[in-house]
């Protein structure tokens, strides 16, 4: 097996940064109400906010400190790439007793594992064995694809069962001493929630905010209008817009197989393992759209929705009624599947 073509288009990416930029405010700044707009780096990624007719007494300083006082928690707390984070300690101890954690950290893990059950182990935070093997993780690339022996034993630790959490005290519990989570697919929502609350308990009424990709509106633009967001065409090199979104009070998440990958042989890897089989995903489904309430669930139902394909997951979608675009390649164009409640949502 020949090593890997150096083509991955994401450098490797750090604490909570998923491989797909796949949504993106459209157009100018339109004319009418004050609105602030900031940005800066975070989580191996940058955060960017919109803020209209804030409260007098919150200027531009004040609103990006609490946004980043917020991104920056979360990264201390559940990067996988910071060895001194909440999250890096539990997956060092050996042991299967309780090790207490943050509340924050519990939330994500209790939200991870209900996905993880109601996908049938599509969504699965143990996966993180597979994704280092792979050489998608914190550890660097791989040479090529991974021997058979170390993915039937990298296998062996993964599984959702094997993890454990309670709410009082906030703890979490491995089955198995060598269990390692990664919570890449669901903690960077978590952050854009958990900025998004700061703004509104500082009394914020709209905005747009944006973390990497994964965004979570209220109210409305500048224009006194819905906020309006591109689905990006999922196109290896070149940005595009597939389909414009119009939100308000609601979040939206992305999870794509097209941005970090390697080549080895003529076979295209993806970094979005299945959990299930211990390989990437290699069906026809490139990218997966959600619209949640919460950011944190957006982010981890578009990755189960990834992994699970076009057929079986826009079935669960259906099922679960969950608002979701999923864009398949069909030859050289790409084909739209939309939910009910999409149509619903977009169309109303």
């Amino acid at each position: 097996m020949s090593a890997p073509a150096s083509r991955r288009l994401a450098a490797t990416i750090a604490a909570l940064a998923v491989a797909a930029l796949a949504l993106w405010a459209l157009l100018p700044r339109p004319a009418g109400e004050v609105q602030i707009e900031f940005t800066g780096p975070v989580m191996g990624t940058s955060y960017t906010v919109k803020v209209v007719s804030p409260p007098a007494k919150l200027g531009e300083a004040e609103l990006k400190r609490r946004v980043e006082e917020a991104l920056h928690a979360v990264n201390s707390l559940m990067s996988t790439y910071d060895p001194d984070s909440e999250l890096s300690r539990f997956n060092r101890y050996q042991g299967t007793d309780w090790f207490a954690v943050s509340d924050q950290t519990r939330t994500v893990v209790a939200a991870a594992l209900e996905i993880g059950t109601l996908s049938g182990g599509a969504f699965d935070v143990t996966v993180g064995p597979l994704v280092n093997l792979w050489g998608f993780g914190p550890d660097g690339p791989a040479n090529g694809v991974p021997p058979a022996a170390a993915l039937a034993q990298a296998r062996e630790r993964v599984g959702h069962a094997k993890l454990a959490q309670r709410r009082e005290p906030p703890a979490l519990r491995k089955i198995r001493a060598d269990v390692y989570v990664d919570l890449s697919a669901i903690a960077k929502g978590f952050a854009v929630d958990l900025a998004a609350n700061s703004l509104e308990t500082a009394g914020v009424a709209n905005y747009l905010l944006e973390v990497g990709g994964e965004m979570r509106a209220r109210g409305h633009n500048a224009a006194g209008g819905p906020w309006r967001v591109a689905v990006e065409k999922p196109l290896v090199g070149e940005r595009s817009v597939q389909r414009v979104l119009e939100l308000r009070d609601t979040a939206v998440a992305t999870s794509g197989d097209y941005r970090n990958y390697f080549l080895a042989d003529g076979t295209r890897f993806s970094h979005t393992i299945d959990p299930r089989s211990g390989y990437p995903v290699s069906h026809d489904l490139a990218s997966v759209t959600v619209l949640h309430e919460s950011a944190m669930r957006a982010d981890a139902l578009a990755t189960a929705l990834l992994v699970m394909g076009p057929e079986d997951g826009l079935e669960f979608a259906r099922r679960a009624d969950l608002a979701a675009l999923l864009i398949v390649r069909s030859g050289d164009a790409f084909e739209e599947r939309t939910t009910p409640r999409l149509k619903r949502l977009v169309n109303s």
